[in-house]
């Protein structure tokens, strides 16, 4: 987790370097499920950096977002609802603390092996999002 003082492009495109070649230099691909801010989008790395900088960093990244209307769906807001409950329910004065109280968190949850369990099933999915899948006539 990484916490910065707003959500801006810049911010968006440092993050996105530092999956590549902090958090997973090793990888081919790294799959990024975000939701629909503004900010998350590759020209976010073109603002950022130099051209051939973005190229070199999206060519690892490809970008997964969640349905406008469905973000529930998402692992990551699941986590961040529990990180709110557990760990943001109260006034914390400044960003050095937040960034304290946030690592704090992460690492026992992460000792514990914390898991969510995610009950809806790609069934559960059509039915709520009918109208997102293609209808197909077999006959």
């Amino acid at each position: 987790m990484k916490v910065t003082e707003r959500k801006t492009l810049l911010d968006f495109a440092a993050c996105m370097r530092d999956l590549v070649d902090v958090h997973y230099p090793n990888a081919q691909l790294i799959r990024v499920v975000l939701d629909n801010l503004s900010t998350h989008k590759a020209a976010a790395l073109y603002e950022a950096f130099p051209p051939q900088e973005a190229r070199r960093i999206l060519r690892h990244i490809e970008f997964h977002h969640t349905p406008k209307h469905a973000s529930w769906l998402d692992m990551a807001e699941i986590e961040i609802g529990v990180l709110t409950r557990q760990c943001l329910d109260r006034r914390i004065g400044d960003i050095d603390m937040l960034r304290a109280e946030v690592e704090a968190w992460e690492t026992r949850r992460n000792h514990e092996g914390a898991t969510i369990r995610w009950l809806f099933s790609a069934e559960d999915a059509r039915v709520k999002l009918g109208r997102a899948y293609p209808k197909f006539n077999l006959s």
